[in-house]
């Protein structure tokens, strides 16, 4: 994942889905704890799943949840 992401595309990933402690946060978590809107974390979350989905060669299209 490292090498596919950039370093707030894998921040964001790791704590939407709790892959660094187990625990995972709400879009609005993630963005008070950036300092970003909350839109935008769904922007980076959306864009860091097309690119895994492709470096993994996913010919299906990926779910995302939105939190409204």
């Amino acid at each position: 994942m490292a090498k596919v992401l950039r370093s707030r595309e894998r921040t964001v990933i790791e704590l939407r889905y709790g892959l660094a402690n187990g625990a995972s946060k709400t879009q609005r978590e993630i963005a008070k704890l950036l300092g970003i809107s909350r839109s935008y974390v769904s922007r980076i979350e959306k864009r860091a799943i097309k690119k895994l989905s492709k470096a993994f060669n996913c010919n299906t299209e990926p779910i995302i949840e939105d939190d409204e």
